[in-house]
This record gives C-alpha cells, structure tokens and sequence, in this order.
C-alpha cells in the first residue's frame, strides 16, 4: 500500500525532508498493515526490511537460553524495529509481533540510502534510535542478569567480615589444631622442665588466661561467619523459590497454549465435518 506523505511527516527521521523529498521518499516506502496476533518477522527471516510504528500495538521478543520470551521494546508512535539487521544486512535477531490492528511503514536499505545522499544530518536521527533501542535491551539483560550469591555477598563484605571468614576457616581445620596442639605441648613442656625457673608452672594459670582470652575472642567472630553463612544459604533458597516459581509460570503457560491449540483443533476438525457432510 502506498504511503501518504503527510504520515511520514510525523517521524522524527524523516522531518527534515522538503515537500518534494518527502514524495520521493513516500513513493518509494510503503504501508503495511498488520491483523492481530500477526507476525511481523521472526529469528532468522532476512532483515532486508525494517519498520516504523505508525499506529497499533508491536511487542519485540526473544528466546533466551532457559527458553524464556523475554520482552526487548514495544515500539511507540514512530518508532523504529528492526533497523540494526536492515542496516547490516543479517537475519533478525527477534521477533515482533502485531498485539492489536497494526499500521507500519516498511523501509528498506536502498530508501535509507537514498535518504542518507539527500539529507546527511538524517542519520544522526537514525543513530540516536538504534542507540535507545542498545540501551534498552542492555537494561534488560542488566536486570535479568543472574549472579552467584556467593559472589554477590562476597562483593558487599566488609574487611571485617573477610578476616572474620579467614579466622573461621583457620579454626576449623586440622592445621590449626595440629598447630595449637604442638604449641601447648612445647609451652607445658618447658615450663615441666624448668620447674623453679618456670615463667608459668603447673597448673599454668597464665597459659589458661591465655586460653579463656582467645576462646572469648574467637567465639563471636566464628558467629560472624556463621552469620554470613545463614545469609548465603537465605539467598540461595530465594534464588531456587523464584526458579521454581518461573518454571511453573511456564509449565501453566505451556498448558494454557495446548488448551489452546486443542480448542483450535476442534474447531478445525467441526468444520471439516461439517463441509464434508453431503
């Protein structure tokens, strides 16, 4: 369908066309309308065209690797999609798909070219487009990002909290109590030996001070750690309750789409009977 002029005039790209400009450009574009539910393009359909909203609803999708639609833009009111594939000439990397009655002008790699020789200024237009659009969907891919929750932990600890972590570690392993083992032997040794001389005989009343001071000191920082570890564990049982929860909304979605499609066949299948019946 032949485009009129006057609804080019409402993109941004193309306001800096004369009347003579825009009629070229009008005659060369063309104006497609979409039915609801239709699809406009899917992964790896040639991107030899790309598409400004004119009116209607359009929702840009992918798959990602957990086989999740993930949304990337709904284009408004002269909006482009599909412009980074038209550009570069390689199949799209999305779908798009007409929600209601859509209308979209449809433009293709020669039309920029020719609107590039005749108003260089226009790309910039065009630029600042793709730009929102990278934008958009690195938000998206920040905010669906999901991280360790060991490592996201470790990233907001304190120094504190990282010696108190050290000190635990320590603690629990067969090297400090080999090494505290041979150390109080050695000290109650010399003093046995040194009898009269000793700086700490039987029954070693400084060595038990000793003692009481690192058990009051190394108690509270193992809680320390413990504490962090109880955090960590919290945050993994969150992480697979939203898992959990993600993969039921798709196995309820799954169902709902054979229901579906079920309905759809039955209903294919009454009107095959009915158009066979003589």
């Amino acid at each position: 369908m032949a485009c009129d002029p006057e609804e080019l005039r409402h993109v941004p790209l193309f306001a800096l066309l004369d009347d003579d400009e825009m009629a070229i450009l009008a005659a060369q574009v063309e104006l497609r309308l979409f039915a609801p539910r239709q699809r406009i393009y899917k992964v790896g359909d040639s991107g030899k065209n790309a598409y400004i909203m004119m009116s209607g609803i359009v929702r840009i999708t992918t798959v990602d690797e957990d086989q999740q639609e993930v949304l990337l833009d709904e284009p408004g009111h002269a909006d482009f999609f599909g412009f980074a594939s038209m550009l570069d000439e390689t199949p799209h990397h999305t779908n798009a798909i007409a929600i209601e009655e859509t209308r979209c002008i449809e433009v293709d790699r020669n039309d920029i070219t020719i609107l590039l020789e005749r108003k260089p200024m226009a790309g910039m237009d065009l630029l600042t487009a793709l730009g929102r659009q990278q934008h958009a969907m690195q938000q998206i891919v920040r905010l669906r990002a999901q991280r360790n929750a060991n490592d996201l932990i470790d990233e907001e600890s304190t120094f504190g909290e990282h010696i108190a972590d050290a000190v635990a570690r320590f603690g629990g392993s067969w090297t400090f109590i080999i090494s505290f083992g041979i150390v109080l032997s050695v000290y109650t040794a010399i003093n046995v030996i040194l009898r009269g001389k000793a700086w700490d005989p039987y029954p070693f009343i400084l060595l038990n001070l000793f003692l009481s001071m690192l058990a009051s000191i190394q108690a509270p920082v193992i809680m320390m750690s413990q504490n962090r570890q109880d955090t960590k564990d919290r945050l993994r049982s969150e992480l697979d309750y939203d898992v959990n929860r993600r993969a039921e909304s798709e196995i309820q979605a799954l169902s709902s789409k054979i229901n579906l499609l079920s309905d759809k066949l039955g209903d294919v299948d009454d009107m095959l009977r009915e158009q066979a019946r003589p």
